[in-house]
């Protein structure tokens, strides 16, 4: 299994801490928050990750270096410009090869890190698993539809009439079919 960390993104909402600062470098208890995601991968059992770069690439290479710090290998995969997760996935898709991978957004903090839930995928083996939590406003996310067995029917990003209250946190756990379902779909208004 392999790693695809998302740093692509130019923090825009963040402005204007990420004015300086790549937001995946944000620090969160004198940390980057970027490496507490590299550490759950690591503690996960996963030592291959590929980590998608945008215009912020030559900050995130100096702090992450060759991941030997972490006890990674790291490839990094230039993205010219990000135009969504599933064209991070396309860009990446020499590199993941036929693997199984878990999708990381590089800005996004786990508490209780992604052992149990790659554990989980490993021993079951589902075609696709994200991980979900339930917020208070689900507008301002990318929400889950569920059926009445608790499996997910649709995702819809930031909508106006919420079907759920379970947000996308941002791990995501694929087989390599992953690669034609991304060929298939076209990109958001986003």
């Amino acid at each position: 299994m392999k790693a695809l960390v998302l740093s692509g993104g130019a923090g825009t909402r963040l402005r204007p801490i990420t004015h300086t600062s790549a937001k995946q470098l944000v620090p969160v208890a004198n940390k980057a928050v970027l490496f507490y995601g590299l550490e759950s991968i690591a503690a996960a059992g996963i030592t291959e990750v590929g980590v998608i770069v945008g215009d912020t690439a030559e900050e995130i290479q100096e702090a992450v270096g060759d991941g030997s710090k972490f006890g990674l290998e790291i490839t990094y995969i230039p993205q010219e410009r990000p135009l969504g997760l599933a064209h991070a996935v396309l860009i990446a898709r020499d590199w993941l090869g036929d693997d199984d991978f878990v999708m990381y957004l590089g800005d996004n903090f786990i508490v209780g890190g992604i052992s149990g839930l790659v554990e989980e995928f490993r021993r079951n083996r589902p075609d696709a698993q994200i991980l979900l939590t339930q917020v208070a406003d689900p507008r301002s996310f990318g929400v889950a539809e569920l059926d009445a067995s608790g499996q997910v029917v649709g995702l819809e990003e930031k909508p106006e009439h919420p079907k759920s209250d379970f947000a996308l946190v941002g791990v995501y756990l694929f087989t390599p079919l992953i690669h034609e379902a991304v060929r298939a779909i076209r990109p958001s208004w986003r």
